[in-house]
């Protein structure tokens, strides 16, 4: 007996789930059935979910941008002339134990004078100096903590009075900027990103208030003969997760593209500098979670126009 309730279980749970999927891809009829309206909505679904995708590419490069040129700070350490060796040796070891502190490059007068003779071309001229008028520098290559534009400037206090020290310099400003643009673009794209997802719930609860409207004499008839509101509304909320799906896709794909169009002018202006900075454009994690965020957008508008207009329609 307790076989055959298992048995009975299963079967209805198969015909369950083969219901479901027959009205799934019914549902992918319907949108054929009115391709140019189809169409046009997911086109702006797909552009909606685009731009703000864009906009986090554009985000995703600027914060690379910006922590390769922070990894670059430094502080430059001019010290007294005539400073002793030993000192020096024991200095250095000091701030190398530092956690702001990821890296103490020590140049001699010496290094330096060489350095800038070959750079400025003033070697004749260099050599009729009596002495070296350069002193020991030493170079602090910062941490990730010490760049921040607090901690930089406290460090910077910090080494300004230490006794050995006659100069320390740290360009704050583009620090601070840098950091600020990036913070600037950061709240624009939050900002663009939830006028433009509540674009994409007004595009798809319209749409398909307009389908249940064009549906309301066979939605009367399903009534009158006892269908349930689940049934009633299944088929509406497939074709809000068809908007979705499909929509996310396309989203996907023209992000795809202008990164694809603009890598190439990037990778040339890079080369202008002297760099090798490639455009860096949706990961695979991202593009899953780009479909995932229109899909879950479009399900939730559905099922609020579904059930806002399906409800108020009843037989006469």
């Amino acid at each position: 007996m307790s076989n055959i309730h298992k048995l009975g279980w299963h079967r209805r749970f198969a015909m369950y789930l083969v219901d479901h999927l027959r009205q799934l891809f019914a549902s992918l009829g319907e949108l054929w059935r009115t391709p140019l309206s189809s169409l046009m909505t997911i086109a702006v679904l797909g552009v909606s979910l685009a731009l703000p995708a864009s906009f986090y590419v554009l985000l995703k490069n600027a914060e690379s941008v910006s922590s390769f040129w922070q990894s670059q700070a430094q502080i430059s350490l001019y010290l007294k002339q005539n400073t002793d060796e030993v000192q020096i040796k024991e200095f250095k070891t000091r701030l190398e134990g530092m956690n702001e502190i990821r890296q103490v490059t020590f140049i001699s007068p010496e290094q330096g004078l060489a350095d800038f003779s070959g750079a400025a071309g003033f070697a004749e001229a260099l050599d009729l100096l009596e002495q070296n008028p350069l002193p020991a520098v030493l170079i602090l290559n910062l941490s990730e903590s010490g760049r921040q534009p607090d901690m930089a400037e406290l460090l910077l206090a910090d080494m300004n009075a230490e006794p050995l020290v006659d100069t320390a310099r740290l360009d704050m400003a583009w620090l601070a900027r840098l950091s600020g643009i990036v913070e600037l673009l950061r709240q624009a794209v939050v900002g663009m990103a939830v006028l433009l997802l509540a674009g994409v719930l007004l595009v798809v609860s319209n749409t398909l208030r307009l389908n249940i409207l064009s549906c309301r004499y066979e939605i009367e008839v399903m009534k009158l003969v006892g269908a349930t509101d689940g049934f009633i509304h299944r088929p509406f909320l497939y074709v809000g997760l068809w908007y979705g799906i499909i929509g996310g896709l396309l989203a996907w794909w023209l992000t795809l593209v202008m990164v694809f169009w603009l890598s190439h002018k990037v990778s040339a202006l890079a080369s202008l500098y002297q760099s090798d900075f490639e455009l860096l454009g949706l990961g695979l994690n991202e593009s899953f979670w780009l479909v995932l965020t229109g899909t879950l957008l479009s399900l939730l508008a559905s099922g609020f126009s579904v059930r806002r207009h399906i409800r108020a329609i009843e037989p006469a």
